[in-house]
């Protein structure tokens, strides 16, 4: 999964993409580095990052969706947002997933809209929203509150109408966690994969990198690769990254070396 952030002020690529020419451009040269699906986002969810209105939201992509439309009909289109008014229109425009940091909790229509849909939904843990999120982050015991947090909202989704197979799991590395609960998750993939449910990690050029290298965000492109590599060889097989050449050879490697 690649991102194309159309964000001013995300933490790693902010500003270099977000106008329309530029996104739709650097989406194009994703595809052609291998991307299986393009995760557009015009809210950054960045620690911090103030809320975008939704309709401001959709004019950041509905232009890059339109010239994917014409330029790359065949891409498969992810749009991360929580609003449900976002989410249907997008969702009108050709896109066939909502990645959402909420669990619909941010704005309880985006339910409503995803029974309509039933698109593709990343299902995200998070503690708090991204302007409070890492405020000293506290859990008892953080395994088990993310495993149940997944049984309680998988649950939920499906009683709701969203079909079980549409849904993919994310436990939200960076998103109200500290680097020793971040640490904690990523050293028990199965807590997750138990759930029979695909797994999507969301990792790259993360401040986990940051608090365990000492790194700023341009110069953790080696650690993300690293924990590809490693994850996928834990079962771990759909990544969000930024640079799509660089995860798939690490995707490639593992793949050969674990004899699957």
């Amino acid at each position: 999964m690649g991102i194309v952030n159309l964000t001013p002020d995300s933490f790693y690529d902010g500003g270099v993409h977000h106008m329309p020419p530029a996104g739709l451009e650097h989406a194009l040269i994703l595809l052609e580095q291998g991307a299986d699906i393009l995760d557009l986002g015009a809210e950054s969810s960045r620690p911090g990052a103030a809320e975008l209105p939704p309709d401001e939201e959709i004019q950041r992509l509905a232009p890059v969706l339109m010239g994917l439309r014409h330029q790359a009909p065949w891409a498969t289109v992810s749009v991360d947002t929580y609003h449900a008014a976002t989410a249907a229109a997008v969702l009108e425009q050709g896109a066939v997933i909502i990645n959402d940091i909420s669990a619909c909790a941010f704005d309880p229509g985006l339910l409503d809209v995803l029974v309509q849909y039933k698109p593709g939904y990343v299902l995200m843990h998070s503690q708090g929203r991204p302007q409070t999120m890492q405020h000293n982050p506290r859990y008892e015991d953080v395994r088990r509150e993310v495993r149940e947090f997944f049984e309680r909202n998988l649950a939920r989704l499906v009683r709701a109408g969203l079909p079980e197979d549409r849904i993919v799991l994310d436990p939200g590395i960076g998103f109200g966690k500290t680097l020793a609960h971040n640490l904690e998750l990523l050293a028990h993939p199965e807590d997750w994969l138990g759930f029979g449910r695909p797994v999507l990690m969301a990792l790259s050029m993360k401040s986990v990198f940051g608090g365990l290298l000492s790194l700023p965000p341009a110069r953790r492109g080696a650690a993300t690769v690293a924990a590809t590599a490693l994850l996928r060889a834990r079962g771990i097989f759909w990544h969000r990254v930024h640079h799509v050449a660089d995860a798939r050879q690490a995707l490639a490697v593992a793949t050969a070396f674990g004899g699957v």
